[in-house]
């Protein structure tokens, strides 16, 4: 990274790291409105003894998702306030690496500590880059979507970090959500909305971060307001982040943890699978060898 982005990491920092392909319903919007809450609460004192943290991305848009496209410039604006800071750049640091590709991910996917893995619950088919992350020795902290579930069931659910919504609540809390109700009644959250719209952070006059804001309290033309449940499951991931993020000081505990997702990764076989799709299937056996 260092060579590529001129960017020099706190090695004894944790490493949370989100890698993956852009899209709405993986909500690295949500993983960067938490880093602008950190930001504020580290600099007005409500967060205390916050342990480094280094918050790396990775991704790529599809060429005509505006939207995605205005994610990826928000983490990077977000990046340009937190680094630059005095009262935060020793306690923070936000980067969103340049062409993230697999020879990038064999650095990232083995430095990382935590695996954010945060999609909306009932969005995510699968996922196999949470698998890859877990057998390196990485944590989840995500919700119970897509393979974080047999990952949870494998390493058991107190060796990662859960939160938010289920699948199951999600579709109930939908009916009645309101997000402007919601952000009128968290001041906290207000914040951080408003810094997209208030000229914090510059989107070079596009609009783009506008957009976003919008698109979150009123929605648009082809969706409800914060259709991927966003701001629904802020407050449980802030909690269950600055839980890791407090855990992380009991290196040995959290180690420990780290041991454990290892040795739970066994069932994400590509062996195992194939045999699967063998037996149940294809209906076939394996020809013996001799």
């Amino acid at each position: 990274m260092q060579k590529s982005e001129g960017v020099t990491l706190n090695p004894d920092a944790i490493f949370s790291i989100q890698i993956k392909r852009l899209h709405e319903y993986k909500r690295q919007l949500l993983n960067a409105l938490s880093i602008l809450y950190f930001y504020y609460g580290i600099k007005d004192g409500t967060i205390q003894n916050f342990t480094p943290t280094a918050f790396l991305f990775g991704a790529k848009a599809a060429p005509g998702y505006f939207r995605a496209k205005a994610i990826i410039k928000l983490i990077h604006e977000i990046g340009r306030l937190v680094n630059a800071d005095p009262a935060t750049k020793d306690l923070m640091q936000v980067v969103f690496v340049t062409d993230y590709r697999v020879s990038y991910a064999e650095k990232l996917v083995a430095a990382a500590d935590i695996s954010e893995q945060i999609s909306t619950a009932g969005t995510e088919a699968s996922g196999t880059g949470n698998m890859k992350l877990m057998l390196n020795g990485a944590v989840t902290l995500g919700t119970l979507d897509g393979a974080n579930v047999e990952i949870c069931e494998e390493a058991g659910a107190k060796n990662n970090y859960i939160f938010g919504a289920t699948v199951e609540e999600i579709d109930g809390l939908m009916k009645g959500y309101e997000p402007r109700k919601l952000v009128s009644e968290r001041p906290d959250f207000a914040r951080i909305l408003t810094a997209l719209i208030d000229g914090t952070l510059d989107d070079n006059g596009t609009g783009m971060f506008r957009e976003l804001y919008f698109a979150l309290l009123d929605g648009a033309s082809w969706h409800v307001p914060d259709h991927y449940y966003v701001l629904g499951d802020l407050d449980s991931y802030l909690k269950t982040k600055l839980a890791a993020n407090a855990d992380y000081n009991d290196r040995y505990g959290f180690a420990k943890k780290c041991w454990m997702n290892i040795c739970g990764a066994g069932k994400f076989s590509s062996d195992r699978t194939i045999q699967e799709y063998a037996h149940d299937i294809w209906a076939i056996t394996p020809v013996s060898r001799s």
